[in-house]
């Protein structure tokens, strides 16, 4: 296994607990140019003591398997690799736009893939249920999502913010993503019927917390997930990972992994 995003946060919890489950066998972990711990071992930066692999800004070995949570930017030279090497991907990079999943879509015919923008168990049935209480509850209730993280996090709204409102528009048949209204000000901000609201709060240490809020005249149902730890979506991303190795090319989700659909 190979580990983009090494000395991240996730990066650094995929390790420890890639190590501590004795399935994989870590033999590279990626930065990007300049970091501060390029060089470094990547056990030490995980804080669970040296492994003999220094964090490199570039792919070295052949690899079964790599997982990624790094930044957009990074992801056509981690998919690139993949193809040359004929190595599986798990990849919880969010952020990224349609031209990066365009060539995922490309790519994943001569390679297996996970792409998802949320690995826990507990958010994933999330995104399945979402769309059948939406579409349970009728037009008459107004829904609004709101997504809390860290101070850190560059994307806005997150990426499980959006995949619940896409599961919504599908299920409700509402135009994505003209639907979403992101925050709302001013003096005529008055809610139009059929809107989505998407509301982004970023502070302190959030793991993640995701609140949909469905209301209507007398009543409000609210249906929240909150990340206590970001051990949920490491066990997640190696989950996907062992689920991957040996299947055929193909592009799939954690709905696929965890047997939702």
């Amino acid at each position: 296994m190979i580990i983009c995003g090494a000395a991240g946060r996730m990066g650094r919890r995929i390790i420890a607990l890639a190590v501590e489950a004795e399935q994989f066998e870590i033999i590279g972990a990626i930065e990007k140019a300049g970091h501060t711990d390029i060089g470094k071992d990547a056990g030490f930066v995980a804080g669970i003591g040296n492994l003999n692999i220094n964090i490199a800004e570039g792919f070295t070995g052949k690899a079964d398997i790599v997982i990624d949570f790094s930044l957009p930017e990074a992801a056509n030279a981690t998919i690139d690799y993949c193809v040359k090497q004929g190595a599986a991907l798990v990849l919880g990079t969010t952020g990224l736009g349609e031209k990066e999943h365009k060539i995922l879509r490309n790519v994943s015919s001569k390679i297996p893939v996970v792409c998802a923008t949320n690995m826990s168990v507990g958010m994933n049935t999330l995104f399945t249920l979402v769309g059948k209480m939406a579409s349970l509850l009728g037009p008459d209730y107004d829904i609004e999502i709101v997504e809390q993280h860290h101070r850190f996090k560059k994307d806005a709204p997150s990426g499980s913010a959006l995949t619940l409102a896409q599961n919504i528009c599908k299920a409700t048949r509402r135009p994505y993503p003209d639907s979403l209204v992101y925050g709302r000000q001013g003096k005529d901000a008055q809610r139009v019927k059929g809107q989505i609201g998407m509301h982004a709060v970023r502070a302190g240490d959030i793991t993640g917390v995701h609140s949909i809020i469905f209301g209507t005249l007398g009543e409000t149902v609210t249906i929240e997930h909150s990340a206590n730890s970001r051990d949920t979506f490491a066990r997640g991303a190696l989950r996907a990972a062992e689920w991957l190795i040996n299947k055929k090319p193909g592009l799939y989700s954690m709905a696929d992994v965890l047997g939702l659909k």
